[in-house]
């Protein structure tokens, strides 16, 4: 008897960035399967011959179910759930408003596992598997989350967010030196625990110091393998206020280049607003941006030209902003990046619109050797669509010419309901309405 599983149904996949290689580097086989192994892909390839190979394997056959990599969300911040689609604020206001006084509950360890649980298990009926999360000042935010990612086995990566100027709340606030202290022991706690890692998180220029930001470059130019997490440019009164506050900066990119906090691994959510020396230097230094569609329509921030960025060879990310963005959904997220696309004038195709949720934010993590695609080797987190999850999108799916034609609608119209099972590390953490069998 072995352990092996062999998932059945549509395979998807891809081979290469199909921005940069076309639609032809996604990679589908209508009847195929997927082999785990060991909380691996050990296998990918026609169903039949990995049946026929692997006789012993445990089956679950998923129909007509699309098979393909978890989505990844790249920017997000967990301890925002409960405040999610809270109305008609802009950046600055909405922090003040909303944010802040919900990220002062963390101070309470329970309520922060409360959170952490509650986000994890949202997330995962969703189809996201993995997930880079800023937390609160508090080091119970960031002990709560790790704690739930590892009870559940998902890749996470999450930092304690560093906020020490007066432009923070009073409970909101540490030092430069408690930041650095803070961040560097529960770095050294949980880095490279299982399947967790560490974010050195500013939160953004505005909130810390010239002090605190050298603390955290210094902090990063020790632990060079982890990632950092900030945000950039993400609306014009923002930009401005940083101007404000750091008046000798040549822009907001500036501020964190000063303090070395720009190198490879950094990952700036937003990154709406640049200026040509922000987008030369950004692709120099091959840091990757973070595009979050639903909370910049949803906070009126603008829209991220990803045409021109992935024209120029950006690393970039998709992330829904919880809660700044108004989803939890990846499927609504590239959505939502279709509209923007749309606006700018560069419509998305779905296999861009995947590889942006699947690939290409393991590839804005640094982790695409992990995580994002299915290959022999990549780690077993693996969603199921349903591309006939409600009435409306079956009637438009029955009308579909290929592939791209049936995945397309439950990108535009898909919920969780369209989630028909999440696996994490090949085992199975959540199950939709359709049932798959097993054998």
């Amino acid at each position: 008897m072995t352990d092996d599983i062999l998932l059945l149904g549509q395979v998807l996949s891809f081979d290469a960035d199909p921005f940069a290689e076309g639609i032809e580097a996604a990679r589908h086989e209508a009847r195929g399967g997927v082999l785990i192994r060991a909380g691996k892909v050990a296998e990918v390839g026609p169903a039949d011959d990995l049946r026929a190979r692997h006789p012993q394997a445990a089956v679950a056959d998923h129909g007509n179910g699309l098979i393909m990599a978890g989505f990844v969300d790249s920017h997000v911040h967990y301890p925002q759930t409960a405040i999610i689609a809270s109305w008609g604020k802009r950046l600055i206001d909405w922090l003040n408003h909303y944010t802040f006084p919900e990220e002062m509950r963390f101070a309470d360890p329970a309520y922060a596992t409360e959170i952490a649980g509650r986000y994890l298990d949202l997330v995962l009926a969703n189809g996201t598997t993995s997930v880079v999360s800023y937390c609160t000042i508090h080091p119970t935010s960031v002990d709560a989350i790790f704690e739930a990612a590892l009870a559940r086995g998902m890749r996470v990566v999450a930092g304690k967010t560093c906020m020490d100027r007066d432009t923070a709340p009073v409970g909101l606030r540490d030092t430069a030196q408690s930041a650095y202290d803070d961040s560097k022991r529960l770095l050294e706690k949980w880095h490279g625990v299982d399947r967790l890692s560490y974010a050195i998180t500013p939160r953004f220029s505005p909130t810390s110091t010239p002090d605190q930001l050298s603390a955290l470059g210094a902090l990063w130019g020790e632990h060079p393998d982890c990632l950092m997490q900030t945000h950039l440019s993400e609306q014009v009164d923002e930009i401005a206020w940083v101007k404000s506050l750091y008046p000798q900066a040549r822009d907001y990119l500036d501020t964190y280049e000063e303090h070395g906090l720009l190198r490879p691994g950094g990952m700036y959510g937003h990154a709406i607003h640049l200026e040509e020396r922000e987008k030369s230097r950004l692709l120099e230094v091959d840091a990757a941006l973070i595009h979050c569609p639903t909370s910049n329509t949803f906070i009126g921030s603008g829209l991220f030209d990803m045409g021109a960025m992935m024209g120029a060879g950006h690393r970039v990310g998709l992330a829904t902003d919880t809660g700044g963005g108004s989803s939890f959904s990846m499927l609504r997220t590239m959505a939502a990046a279709y509209e923007i696309g749309q606006l700018r004038h560069h419509p998305l195709h779905a296999a861009h619109l995947l590889w942006l949720a699947t690939a290409g934010s393991a590839r804005a993590m640094r982790m695409e050797d992990k995580i994002g695609n299915l290959a022999p080797g990549m780690e077993a987190d693996i969603v199921v669509l349903d591309l006939a999850s409600t009435p409306a999108i079956a009637q438009r799916t029955e009308r579909a010419e290929d592939i791209w034609e049936a995945i397309f609608p439950t990108i535009m119209m898909g919920d969780d309901r369209a989630i028909s099972a999440t696996y994490v590390a090949g085992q199975l953490r959540t199950q939709g309405p359709a049932k798959s069998s097993t054998q």
